[in-house]
């Protein structure tokens, strides 16, 4: 049963149309991947899924909930870790992970529990107490992960999860994103840039295009519909996209990725 639909979801900036006639389901506990070159409207996308930007015309719903009137309660029941670092490196992993326990309002009795859990669940009870600075940056984005999750969100929404990191790393946090819909059921809604992250992580990819969806189906469809012999990913994401993989790529974007991946790497 989805938990996330849009239908004919649309975003402009004056003249512009970042987003155009979006329509997608994802179901619950789906690992879902969306896809695209800079400047394709992904980020425009999540930024109205999260309630962060209003649609220009067009609707979408988040666990039953209507995104255009319930966006206070939508906020309840939705994770988001961004690509730009969330986690405070002069405290320790429990003093943050105890800051979004107080935002989200979770009852006294009840943080101390949640937050044993995610650490113990993300690999981080050892360093609970160590300041983050001090963290790798595998450790970091998994501590990030669990802030997002204290509240037990229904989907979590992931902007680049690996960015900066390490082969090792990366995989995982793969793991920890894998074991969330197992042990969670936590629906996953990411972005990202690394097609054999999507392929080993989602059931579903859509890849867009200047602001538009050019397709969705599982990696191995899609893959299949090229009719090449050993197609990948990337094969589709370039017979879809062109291959323009810097389009709409700012200097802004540039430095801000770049400095992302220097302080989580």
């Amino acid at each position: 049963m989805p938990v996330l639909t849009t239908e004919h979801l649309t975003r402009r900036f004056g003249s512009f149309t970042a987003v155009d006639d979006l329509n997608i389901s994802v179901d619950g506990g789906e690992i879902f991947a969306l896809l695209g070159p800079n400047g394709a409207g992904k980020t425009t996308t999540i930024k109205m899924l999260i309630t962060l930007l209003p649609p220009t015309s067009g609707r979408a719903t988040i666990g039953g909930l209507e995104l255009s009137h319930s966006a206070r309660e939508i906020r309840r029941i939705i994770g988001y870790v961004p690509q730009m670092l969330s986690a405070d490196g002069s405290l320790t992993g429990r003093e943050n992970l105890m800051i979004f326990a107080k935002l989200y309002d979770i009852p006294k009795e009840e943080r101390e529990r949640r937050i044993d859990e995610l650490l113990k669940f993300m690999d981080l009870a050892e360093a609970s107490d160590k300041l983050v600075k001090n963290y790798s940056g595998g450790m970091v984005r998994r501590l990030e992960i669990a802030q997002s999750m204290i509240h037990h969100p229904e989907i979590l929404f992931l902007d680049e999860p690996t960015i900066g990191l390490d082969p090792v790393g990366r995989r995982a946090v793969w793991d920890f994103i894998k074991k969330l819909r197992l042990d969670f059921g936590t629906t996953i809604f990411l972005t990202t840039h690394y097609m054999e992250e999507a392929d080993k992580l989602c059931s579903r990819v859509a890849i867009m295009h200047l602001g538009k969806l050019a397709i969705v189906g599982e990696p191995s469809a899609l893959k299949a519909s090229l009719n090449l012999e050993d197609a990948t990913l990337d094969d589709v994401f370039t017979h879809y996209t062109g291959g323009e993989l810097d389009r709409g790529e700012s200097f802004r974007e540039t430095r801000m990725a770049r400095r992302t991946a220097r302080m989580v790497g």
